[in-house]
């Protein structure tokens, strides 16, 4: 069986709003599966490939602060 993760998350996502994203991602998060962690893997890279460097910097200077309060 061949299953391309990747694929499949774009798949179920693909021409879902912004509300709609937004309520999968905090669903992801709120249900803490590991499970959900490659999705939301995919939707960063989504992210990631569409950001300019300044978004980049932006996000990256969150999650460094993020880590810190961990």
């Amino acid at each position: 069986m061949d299953l391309d993760l990747r694929k499949a998350v774009l798949h179920n996502v693909s021409g879902n709003s912004a509300d709609e994203i937004e309520a999968t991602i905090v669903d992801a998060i709120q249900g803490g599966e590991e499970k959900t962690l490659p999705g939301l893997g995919v939707l960063f890279e989504v992210y990631w490939k569409n950001a300019d460097e300044s978004e980049k910097e932006d996000v990256l200077d969150v999650i460094e602060d993020g880590l810190k309060n961990k």
